[in-house]
């Protein structure tokens, strides 16, 4: 199972954290403190117990969330199968209305044929795809605007 992300603002800053604390503060094992620590996450001093500065266990979750992240270029969709940035197969692009003026783009990845979504404003689709060849579907329809009544009615009620 892939790492998943520590959201470092539950570290306070001007706080001093043992191995203990840090490892529920962040709800992760102490373990996982340990790996940190050899990764390069640097205590106060080598004395025991073994603490840490709030500010660097800040500074070091930062740094290893913003290192895995993978932003996508124009032109691109992230591809959840094959964990990379991937063009669209064939260069063609749907673009479904979700509200006046923004969507979400799909399209198929040209190397492992999964479906990929990426959310977009309509002004901007020229910029986000270049190249791409896009087809504008129907939004989905309202349900203030359905001619159809209810079938859900009380007034055949015995009484």
């Amino acid at each position: 199972m892939p790492a998943r992300r520590v959201n470092p603002n539950r570290v306070k800053l001007h706080r001093s954290y043992s191995v203990d604390e840090l490892a529920r503060c962040c709800d992760v094992h102490k373990n996982t403190v340990r790996h940190w620590q050899a990764k390069g996450l640097e205590p106060i001093d080598k004395a025991r117990p073994i603490l840490f500065q709030g500010r660097a266990i800040r500074a070091f979750l930062s740094e290893r969330n913003a290192s895995r992240k993978r932003p996508c270029p124009a032109g691109t969709f992230y591809c959840f199968r094959c964990r990379t940035p991937r063009p669209p197969a064939l260069g063609m692009v749907d673009f479904v209305p979700i509200r006046p003026g923004s969507g979400n783009l799909r399209a198929l990845c040209a190397c492992c044929e999964t479906i990929m979504h990426r959310r977009a404003r309509e002004a901007e689709i020229a910029s986000i795809m270049p190249g791409c060849t896009v087809q504008f579907a129907q939004g989905q329809p309202s349900l203030s605007g359905h001619p159809a009544p209810s079938l859900n009615c009380d007034f055949k009620r015995k009484g």
